[in-house]
């Protein structure tokens, strides 16, 4: 028998048992009651994460021994708990697994992700684990006895699975171990918890033992439990069976000899009946027997068949002890029951038994079906397949029989529906399969053309989010290095990732040699990689296997949701959705779904056949027409599609010939009609995902939906995509326009629908298979720290985008009275149909990803991106954050109308990346937009940028001032125009376009202040920049003497200046270019004597050039040069502040500041005297001609005097006269600033006086002649000796 001839109507989904992060693993260590208290595990959390070194250690830790799920009557939040038992049966590790939370619940904003590991001093027994629910507490106890006949009872709180501060200090008295004395002589079998407060094992001997416990255990003998024990037969028969000749028979199981009485599978029930407790046992012995809790009594005894068989045929009719799941209980209403039991016994039946009892303790059992046999079908005659368990769940209809097959590793589903009162037979409606994927993907073949390496391609199929755990990754990669012969002992890859270390290892198998024509030869280095990928991925298949192992079948009654526990995995048990129906039965689809199921299974044969070159050409084809515009007819886009594709090509008669069979003669069988009812199979129907009320996934419930929407979109793509196929094959096919498919319907309608629905599917398809990074919160809400927070370390666990952008929004509307394995197909189909209720907001996700620091995946969404002003602003965020500052501009220009203009109402979405302050600046203007646009490429410090978008604010804002009315908006544009002038100054400065800064300079004539600390700003930073002489050319129109005052406080502040920024060269520069000789000189001689201070003049005959010329020399031509252009004489001096280390200048000033060859009377004197010598002379010789002068600026000039011969006396005089009123004047301001620093006049002459002691004093120097007197100013007193 075939699998394919069971209906199927479910499918699987496998769900990764590994945690986020390693802190979401709780070591737990257990002790015995002779040990001290419980306490957490100093172990680190990453070891039982941690993959091992070879298959053996991973099947240790990895691979479960028992497993399954437990849901609480009482507490719903949380309910479910998935437990496992790993390590050699030395840890039991519970994690929550709930799908979703109740609105109701207190916690329903948090979330419970913590896996606490129970480390039990002693292997625990896999068949004496059980759960209890307290109803007065919300907690969860749990029940073990290990190998050394330990009872333990463990309370865990739901804090447990949410803090980790809750385990911290240990379980304490949360945790206790009690020796039974029952123990000693009897060998537990199987545990059964009746509640929290009382237990029963059954024994070896088919006897049971019942725990109450103490309601004081602190008592007299301080035992937690009390024990009793019951027997099959009374104490003397027990007796009997000590003596070796009076045993009956038994059958071994490990080391322990069992009764046939013993209970191999056990159930518990109270019929409805408040405080009864009935235990129903399948024994050994194919019999079924109930026991009354309370008396200790064996109500019912008989064969679980109700076959009549032969007494002595014992071994015939012997259950295997290690059968552990032979009966299930439904319970009906008060005193019933419908009870279901399975013999394994030859081909395996079962048998369906209805329970009354009350509340004396009397029960009745019948058969319900006495004339009916039922005997499972096992999924196929070909192979040995083993029934492992069973569950049964209550429909309107009656049963719903749920079968778990196994064989060896492998593993099969199957529903019966049960009809009590159906004419036909109750089990007349046939079984109905599960679909297991156990095919499974593989990477493209590469080829020379392909646009990516083969490596990429293996890696996305071997990290798609939810397919291997990292455990598995790790352990094949040491598997394939040993196979190799590369292993090393203590290797560590703590610096790679396994992603760097699998290309690694791999990598070096694969060298690239030269072909026997000398070339290199890339075919062969392709060939040899893709040969070790293909290899490591069929071990990595190969170990993957063990972790699909089925250990058990769980119904979730109260959510109606069926999951299978496996080593390493749960699946999750749905309901396919009419698409997926017809997929999967495509070869015997039902009556109604006939012509849609032919016209999918001729896409799908048609392009079956195409190679991965031609599927690849196709799909680059399709990538065109989902996102690039275009404006051609619905006609011309198909043809476009069907020239860029050419699958033509590979379309042979045989293919025409089947499409003819399966659709028709000339495709008759395609109708609009036909169309519409498979846009329908993807199309939601109800409110899967409504905006109502709903309650909201969980992580546990987020990661099944996610994995099953990447299950979804995985056949709808394939489907729509050999759709579209076929769809312009069959256009293009019919030459005859009279009953071509045009014709007919609409068929570019058809097409857009199919281009749209691929479009939102792709969009999906990049959001489940790109994972990212995202910091794991410091802080739950409670206020507990993670624990990574006290490490000082950032923790990240990895999600996929789907879940990052949209799993929020994810979940069940609060009363959808479905259950859920149908309610979680909804769902997804809701996600995944083209009118979804669930908008995929491209913008908001984009602005997530940014605020997520990942704009590298932000720009992958770029295609799928809207044109809308908003959408279009946040690709230039997007370039803006990767650096492309051009692309990001054009963006910004492209979106500024839409963005300024004004609204009254704007929807302030955008995920955290815009704050108020930034919104506030959209949709109020161009130049507020602008300004923003302005603040972010200053982030990214792209200055020429700054300076474009601040220009474009500035004119919109001169444009906006002319129609200004109010005072309100004036100061609002002034404000912007002020911020953006100092932003244009700023960028304009620090990309060195200074004569922007500088007419921006000029613009900021509202605030003087500003100004000048700009203004200050400028000259320093270009004469820093070197740029002296753009700095002497700019005008600096009404800000020159600013602009002087800044050079000179700049000059002061200099102390080494042969070194730095030559300001004094600098202001020497500006001065001479503004004809301010006399200050050029002042310049020159703050220079001088700052070199004299540094010793230059010393340094003579360094160089071994001549001596004369040193840094001293040099400058004293420069400034007699300087006050020689002054175009008066009588100007050409300057003032010498006297610096107090100056000896010879300071012995010869006197008190009032006059003194020496320089005293200021003395010249004053002298000059009288001349004038009054010269006075009648010069006026007779005035009278008798006419001098004729030149005069620039109100004074004379030396070439007037030149010109003239015949009236220099004339113009000496004049000079001397104007000479003479300035030594007065100067001479009565230094009397009234006698106290200030002393200042000393130097005119041209003196100046040339100097510079020839200098020289006089640097010859010395050289004929080794030294001065003993302080000083080299050329005093008479000055001393030389050789």
């Amino acid at each position: 028998m075939s699998a394919r001839d069971f209906e199927i109507l479910y499918k699987e989904t496998r769900l990764n048992l590994e945690p986020s992060t390693s802190s979401s693993i709780v070591q737990i260590r257990v002790r015995s009651h002779t040990q001290s208290s419980f306490s957490r595990s100093t172990t680190a959390s990453a070891r039982a994460i941690n993959a091992a070194d070879d298959e053996k250690a991973y099947r240790i830790r990895n691979i479960a021994t028992a497993s399954s799920v437990y849901y609480r009557k009482h507490h719903a939040s949380p309910r479910g708990f998935h437990w496992r038992v790993l390590e050699n049966d030395t840890v039991l590790s519970i994690r929550t697994a709930d799908v979703c939370k109740p609105n109701h619940c207190q916690h329903n904003d948090t979330d419970a992700p913590l896996v606490l590991n129970l480390r039990f001093p002693s292997p625990i027994r896999t068949s004496c684990i059980g759960f209890s629910d307290p109803e007065a507490h919300d907690a969860l106890c749990v029940h073990v006895v290990d190998q050394s006949n330990q009872l333990h009872t463990i309370t865990l709180r739901p804090d447990h699975f949410r803090k980790r501060l809750a385990t911290d200090g240990g379980l304490g008295e949360l945790c206790k171990s009690y020796s039974s004395s029952g123990f000693g002589f009897k060998q537990p079998h199987r545990l059964v918890v009746v509640n929290h407060e009382q237990l029963l094992v059954t024994m070896h001997d088919g006897g049971i033992i019942k725990f109450d416990r103490n309601s004081r255990p602190n008592g007299a003998n301080g035992n937690l439990w009390k024990e009793t024990i019951y027997n099959v037969a009374g104490w003397g028969q027990s007796l009997q069976k000590l003596v070796p000749f009076k045993r009956d028979p038994t059958v071994r199981y490990g080391n322990t000899n069992m009764e046939l009485t013993a209970a191999t599978s056990t159930a518990i029930t109270n019929a409805g009946i408040d405080g009864a407790a009935f235990l129903f046992t399948i024994c050994l012995d194919h019999r079924m027997r109930v026991w009354d809790v309370r008396t200790g009594q064996i109500m019912y005894t008989g064969d679980i068949l109700n076959a009549k068989r032969d007494p002595q045929d014992i071994a015939r009719w012997t259950i295997d002890p290690s059968q552990t799941n032979l009966i299930r209980i439904l319970d009906n209403g008060p005193g019933q029951c419908l009870v279901v039991t399975y013999s394994p016994i030859g081909s395996g039946e079962f048998k369906f038994w209805k329970v009354k009892a009350n509340a004396q303790g009397s029960i009745h059992v019948a058969d319900c079906f006495p004339e009916q046999k039922l005997v499972p079908a096992s999924p196929s005659s070909l192979d040995i397949w083993t029934l492992a368990d069973f569950a049964v769940a209550q429909q309107a209809e009656g049963p719903e029989l749920w079968t778990l097959w196994k064989n060896n590793i492998t593993y099969r589903v199957q529903k019966l529906q049960v009809h009590p009162t159906s004419a036909t037979g109750p089990f007349e409606d046939g079984w109905k399969s599960v679909n297991i994927e156990s095919s499974a993907a593989s990477a493209q073949t590469s080829g020379p053309c392909d646009p990516v390496d083969s490596s990429e391609k293996w890696l996305e199929l071997i990290f798609f989010p939810g397919r291997f755990s990292k455990s598995t990754l790790e352990t094949a990669l040491v598997m394939y290095e040993k196979g190799l012969g590369t292993y090393k002992e203590g290797n560590s890859r703590s610096n790679k990732s396994i992603a760097e270390s699998i290309c690694s290892v791999l990598g070096a198998t694969t060298t690239l040699d030269r072909s026997s024509v000398g070339g290199l030869d890339y075919e062969q280095f392709r060939g040899t990689s893709e040969t070790q990928w293909t290899r490591f991925w069929r071990l990595l298949l190969e170990l993957d296997k063990q972790r699909g192992e089925a250990l058990s079948l769980v119904l979730d009654s109260v959510d109606g949701m069926i999951w299978v526990a496996c080593a390493d995995l749960l699946s999750a048990v749905r309901q396919c959705s009419d698409l997926d129906r017809i997929y999967h039965n495509i070869e015997t689809p039902s009556q109604k779904d006939q012509d849609v199921a032919a016209l999918v299974s001729a896409g799908l044969n048609f392009v079956e056949v195409f190679s991965d070159s031609m599927l690849e050409l196709s799909r680059a084809a399709l990538r065109a027409e989902l996102f690039e515009e275009s404006s051609l007819s619905d006609a011309d886009r198909m043809q476009q599609f069907y020239d860029k594709a050419g699958f033509w090509r590979q379309v042979t008669e045989e293919d025409v010939a089947q499409l003819a069979e399966t659709l028709g003669q000339n495709f008759q069988m395609v109708t609009p009609r036909l169309y519409e009812d498979l846009f329908e199979l993807i199309t939601a129907a109800g409110d899967g995902n409504s905006q109502e009320l709903r309650a909201p996934f969980t992580g546990f419930g987020r990661k099944l939906v996610i994995r099953t929407v990447q299950e979804t979109i995985e056949i709808h793509w394939k489907i729509l995509f050999s759709q579209l196929i076929l769809l312009v094959h069959m256009e293009d096919e019919i030459e005859d326009e009279k009953i071509a498919l045009q014709a007919r319907f609409d068929v570019g309608l058809v097409y857009r629908k199919l281009v749209d629905a691929l479009k939102r599917l792709e969009h999906l398809r990049w959001m489940v298979k790109t994972e990212l990074t995202i910091p794991v919160p410091t802080a739950d809400q409670s206020g507990s720290a993670s624990p990574v927070a006290n490490r000082g370390k950032q923790e990240t666990y990895a999600i996929t985008a789907l879940e990052g952008l949209i799993g929020h929004l994810l979940g069940l509307p609060e009363s959808h009275g479905e259950p859920l394995l149908s309610s979680i197909t909804d769902v997804v189909l809701d996600i995944c149909a083209p009118t979804s209720s669930t908008e995929l907001d491209n913008g908001i996700m984009q602005c997530w990803l940014l605020k997520q620091g990942r704009p590298d995946l932000a720009k992958e969404l770029s295609p799928f991106a809207q044109q809308d002003p908003f959408a279009t602003y946040i690709q230039g965020r997007v370039f803006l954050a990767l650096n492309e500052h051009s692309t990001a501009a054009q963006c910004f220009k492209k979106a500024s109308v839409g963005l300024s203009t004004e609204r009254t109402t704007v929807q302030r979405h955008s995920a955290g990346l815009l704050d108020d302050t930034e919104w506030r600046l959209l949709y109020s203007g161009l130049p507020n937009y602008y300004a923003h646009v302005v603040n972010l490429f200053e982030r990214q410090r792209a200055y020429s940028y700054v300076v474009e978008f601040s220009k474009l604010a500035l004119q919109f804002i001169q444009d906006n001032q002319e129609d200004e009315n109010t005072s309100s908006q004036r100061t609002k544009h002034n404000d912007v125009k002020t911020e953006m002038l100092s932003r244009l100054f700023t960028a304009s400065t620090a990309i060195s376009q200074f004569d922007v800064a500088h007419s921006t300079l000029l613009s900021m004539t509202d605030d003087e202040v500003l100004q000048k600390s700009y203004l200050r700003r400028l000259v320093e930073k270009m004469c820093e920049a070197g740029q002296n002489t753009e700095l002497v050319n700019l005008p600096f129109s009404g800000l020159q003497t600013m602009v002087d005052d800044i050079l000179v406080e700049k000059c002061r502040q200099v102390r080494d200046v042969l070194n730095g920024v030559p300001y004094h060269q600098v202001l020497y520069a500006w001065r001479i270019s503004h004809n301010d000789y006399r200050g050029a000189a002042s310049v020159l001689l703050d220079r001088l004597q700052k070199l004299r201070q540094m010793g230059e003049g010393d340094k003579v005959g360094v160089s071994g050039e001549d001596a004369l010329d040193t840094q001293v020399t040099r400058q004293y031509l420069l400034l007699i040069n300087a006050l020689s252009c002054v175009q008066s004489k009588g100007e050409a001096y300057i003032l010498k502040d006297i610096l107090s280390d100056d000896d010879d200048e300071a012995e010869d000033v006197k008190p009032n500041g006059k003194g020496g060859s320089d005293n200021l009377e003395d010249h004053l004197d002298d000059l009288m005297e001349r004038l009054d010598t010269a006075e009648e002379p010069a006026k007779q010789q005035q009278q008798q001609q006419q001098p004729s002068k030149k005069k620039t600026g109100g004074r004379t000039t030396r070439a007037s005097a030149a010109a003239a011969s015949t009236t220099s006396s004339e113009a000496q005089q004049e000079e001397d006269r104007v000479l003479a009123e300035k030594l007065r004047q100067f001479e009565s301001a230094s009397e009234s600033f006698a106290g200030e620093s002393r200042r000393r006049l130097l005119t041209l002459a003196d100046i040339r006086k100097q510079y020839q002691q200098e020289l006089d004093r640097i010859v010395a120097i050289q004929n080794n002649q030294f001065g003993f007197t302080g000083g080299f100013d050329g005093e008479d007193g000055d001393v030389f000796m050789s």
